[in-house]
């Protein structure tokens, strides 16, 4: 049986699991049925002078026949009393000890994060999360995201914590940025203990066509706010890939970014993240999608002969490369198997028209197609084929279209070899 259980910089828990901080982590008994369920952690709704949130907050982006592929959210940091949310915390950190419960800080004065980093500690806090990412409301009033977009401020905030907590501290980054490994070494400099990846991406959802008003819809008027869900899974893929294979880089990542499964959860994983938090599937079907998430991922690591977590940590990372690192030589080319297509033809029509037309039909008069006895099976030229795969992305038939490898006697070469000299790429054929 697998080993779930990890150390994240310092914080135990029972596995990767957690509740990433946001509606879900917004009072006490919140949490505590969330742990009830098997979450291993939670990161409190973010702490800070009280603010007072506007109503509607959300709106959603349904696509495929898919409800929330992506939330955006205009909802700010805790609107309850700071007394209260200690309380609570107290509470919590009581009754379930081998929980992470880390609180999530959100302050402009050094005076200000002394006191609350004190207080949440005595109130029984496994770590702190620096909410340096929120992208509405908050970066208006030169915290969340206007933090974490000068690396420079980070890093000084991050030092001002640092002196005063005695639990690991965890830097939220933003992905509003142009290069995340920035902040990223920025909270390194600053002496903090890991950092969490990704917070919400600056967005406007919609705009209803009859009222000509964005959404959310507040009094006539809307704005910008935080992108989450299943739809910004790849772009936090790609800032946690960054940080985990940057040379300089070397501190424990919490993945966060549309993880709705066991399976994204080890995706983040195998790039590099030891914990991964869970906000917006939550919010859509609720705190006992954990169990799947546990059962899930410990079956896959028994099939794979996994022990621990820390057996596929990173795995993935060290497979990323620049572009031009890439093998210049490697090549595939798309085979449909005429057995299992259905002749809707979506591959033929997607080279010709966003491709690179090397597909063609039986009878459309190329003379490239030969006859099969399948009338409506497309037949891929594979001398003309650039191996691009959009025909197997389209295709509605698992496994109907594969890329196979062609081996041509090449060496590797990458672009950076070829231009620096070093070697050479076989002549280029165009299609006409």
């Amino acid at each position: 049986m697998a080993d779930l259980s990890i150390n994240f910089a310092g914080i135990e828990a029972p596995n990767p699991f957690w509740l990433a901080s946001a509606p879900p982590t917004n009072t006490g008994a919140q949490i505590m049925r969330a742990y009830d369920h098997g979450w291993g952690g939670a990161v409190w709704k973010t702490l800070g002078t009280p603010i007072r949130n506007v109503t509607a907050r959300f709106a959603a982006n349904d696509y495929g026949g898919q409800r929330m592929m992506g939330l955006n959210n205009i909802e700010l940091i805790t609107d309850r009393p700071l007394d209260v949310n200690y309380e609570e915390i107290r509470e919590v950190t009581r009754k379930y000890p081998d929980r992470a419960t880390v609180i999530s800080l959100m302050f402009e004065t050094e005076d200000e994060w002394k006191e609350n980093i004190e207080r949440s500690i005595e109130n029984g806090a496994k770590g702190l999360e620096l909410n340096f990412g929120c992208p509405h409301g908050m970066c208006e009033r030169g915290m969340g995201s206007a933090v974490g977009q000068e690396p420079l401020v980070l890093e000084r905030i991050t030092t001002w914590v640092m002196r005063y907590a005695t639990v690991p501290v965890i830097v939220k980054l933003t992905p509003n940025i142009t290069d995340i490994v920035q902040p990223g070494l920025a909270a390194q400099r600053g002496g903090a203990d890991a950092v969490s990846l990704i917070n919400t991406i600056k967005s406007l959802m919609a705009v209803d066509l009859d009222t000509m008003i964005p959404v959310p819809n507040v009094g006539g008027a809307s704005t910008n706010g935080g992108y989450c869900g299943p739809a910004v899974k790849p772009i936090a893929l790609n800032m946690v890939g960054q940080l985990a294979r940057h040379r300089e880089f070397d501190l424990p990542i919490s993945g966060i970014g549309g993880i709705s499964t066991w399976k994204d959860a080890a995706e983040f994983i195998a790039l590099g993240a030891t914990s991964v938090q869970v906000c917006t599937a939550v919010m859509h079907h609720g705190y006992r999608i954990v169990e799947d998430m546990i059962d899930g991922l410990s079956r896959w690591m028994d099939s794979k002969g996994y022990r621990s977590l820390a057996d596929f940590s990173g795995l993935a990372s060290q497979r990323l490369r620049n572009w031009e690192d890439l093998d210049m030589n490697f090549k595939v080319v798309a085979a449909i198997d005429p057995a299992t297509c259905i002749g809707c033809q979506l591959c033929y029509i997607a080279c010709k028209d966003g491709s690179h037309h090397c597909i063609y039909l039986p009878g459309d008069g190329s003379g490239k197609a030969p006859d099969t006895g399948f009338d409506r099976v497309p037949f891929v030229a594979h001398d003309e084929c650039t191996g691009c795969n959009l025909c197997s992305l389209v295709c509605p038939v698992p496994n109907c279209i594969s890329m196979v490898e062609v081996d041509r006697g090449l060496a590797p070469v990458s672009w950076r070899q070829f231009q620096s000299g070093e070697a050479k790429l076989p002549a280029y054929t165009y299609k006409h």
